[in-house]
């Protein structure tokens, strides 16, 4: 979709930054910026390139679609570019084009975002075009039948890949009668029942100053964001309508479920609860899951089913961090005839940590590797806005930079242990297979959650 290809143009207008050396990566001076208007915003100045990257989020999301209307926020997000006040879709795709302006929005389960990019040079009709968009968005026939047209074709390919097969089939187990359980993009169907009134109810609804976030990295002072905050962000409302997102709890736990599908290689995706971004064992659990399969080369599961038996090109852990729903996941794609195995091997080794949790040098190496890694991220003014970002909508605090890397090295051997035991639950371990996997059998899950 349109807007995907937008975060790519971003990416390749941003500047390296010079925070190779970790020494200056928790150097950074990041300032808290309050416009005239009240707006606030984090800033980091950097002068080495004439460039201004901002992030945004509004809070809400896809969470907010009307039922029967699922995917409504992610029509809007890849529509309200395409035209906004006087000027059609063309036109104001062609301002941004002779301007090298990137301008980009993402609907996610939890958050409506943008990024702008610019020269500084082009700040203040960059910012202006910003605004016309939240604020006076056509929504014109033509761009918005095309897009509804785009996404639907996109969500009826998906629906012949293993992959998102089986994490629709997750999801609908896990959250059948929550939000977290609704296609994000929508379905098909739901897409059709979506109205022009519908998206601009939306915005009016759910775009406003008290639910903004905003990071900005680049060639620009506080003074100036501050003039140009107000002017982004000029005619949005004061207050969101109220909303909540209710805890999510897994409706199933355990078991394995097999989707029949006639392909050579199945799709395995295997899901338990996971642990909270503001729990107190969050780093510890970050570690011990680094260590099990989220360090890539140096994993457990990639050393055990990769390296050492070829089971798979590739697998690996993750922790998924929805606010209501933290997961820990893991996936891998094998030859039908080898998924019993893969399988067997990856609970084994999820089961050896949870009951001996990781080894010393283990630990050691982890930590070297995650704080040593830690100012790759720093590489480009939007992925250096992205954590300023992320930093605000996880209520880390302005100084996170410098205390991060303290936080992973105070995880003791013995914090570490007591969070795998916690955390890494063999039996709770659903198993989704998309394929036909040889020598493993469909069970009813283990417990269903009333």
């Amino acid at each position: 979709m349109r807007s995907s290809v937008k975060l790519g143009i971003a990416a390749a207008l941003s500047i390296l930054l010079s925070f190779y050396n970790p020494s200056l990566a928790f150097a950074v001076d990041i300032t808290e910026v309050t416009s005239p208007g009240g707006i606030k915003a984090w800033l980091i100045e950097d002068r080495s390139n004439p460039i201004i990257s901002m992030k945004f989020a509004f809070s809400g999301g896809s969470s907010v679609d009307p039922n029967g209307k699922e995917g409504l926020a992610n029509l809007v997000a890849a529509t309200i570019d395409e035209g906004a006040g006087n000027l059609g879709s063309q036109a104001f795709q062609a301002k941004l084009n002779d301007l090298s302006i990137s301008l980009g929005f993402d609907a996610g389960r939890e958050f409506f975002s943008g990024e702008l990019v610019t020269l500084k040079k082009n700040k203040a009709t960059a910012f202006k075009l910003l605004n016309l968009s939240l604020t006076s968005p056509r929504f014109d026939e033509e761009p918005v039948e095309r897009i509804r047209t785009q996404i639907t074709l996109v969500l009826q390919q998906r629906q012949d890949d293993p992959g998102y097969k089986a994490q629709a089939t997750l999801r609908d187990l896990y959250y059948p009668s929550h939000v977290y359980g609704r296609p994000n993009d929508g379905t098909p169907e739901s897409l059709k029942k979506i109205a022009v009134p519908d998206m601009k109810n939306y915005l009016r609804e759910n775009i406003a100053r008290a639910n903004l976030t905003v990071a900005v990295v680049g060639d620009i002072d506080a003074e100036e964001l501050g003039s140009l905050l107000d002017q982004a962000f000029d005619g949005i409302a004061q207050k969101a309508k109220l909303f909540s997102i209710p805890e999510a709890k897994p409706a199933i736990k355990g078991g394995t479920i097999i989707l029949d599908e006639d392909i050579p290689q199945s799709e395995v995706l295997m899901t338990q609860a996971g642990i909270a971004r503001d729990d107190p064992d969050y780093y510890a659990a970050f570690i011990v899951n680094h260590i099990l399969g989220g360090g890539s080369f140096s994993s457990r599961l990639y050393q055990e089913v990769r390296e050492k038996r070829g089971l798979a090109y590739s697998v690996g852990s993750y922790l998924s961090l929805l606010d209501q729903a933290p997961l820990l996941m893991a996936s891998v794609a094998t030859q039908n005839e080898r998924v019993a195995e893969a399988v067997r091997i990856m609970k084994e080794q999820w089961s050896l940590m949870a009951e001996e949790g990781p080894s010393d040098q283990e630990l050691i190496d982890a930590k070297t590797y995650l704080t040593g890694s830690f100012p790759l991220s720093f590489t480009s003014t939007g992925r250096v806005a992205n954590i300023l970002l992320a930093m605000q909508l996880n209520d880390l605090g302005i100084d996170y930079l410098d205390r991060r890397n303290e936080y992973l090295e105070s995880v003791s051997l013995a914090d570490a242990k007591r969070v795998a035991k916690r955390l890494f639950d063999t039996d709770s371990l659903t198993v989704v297979i998309a394929g036909r996997p040889e020598g493993i059998e469909q069970q009813t899950p283990l417990t269903t959650v009333p």
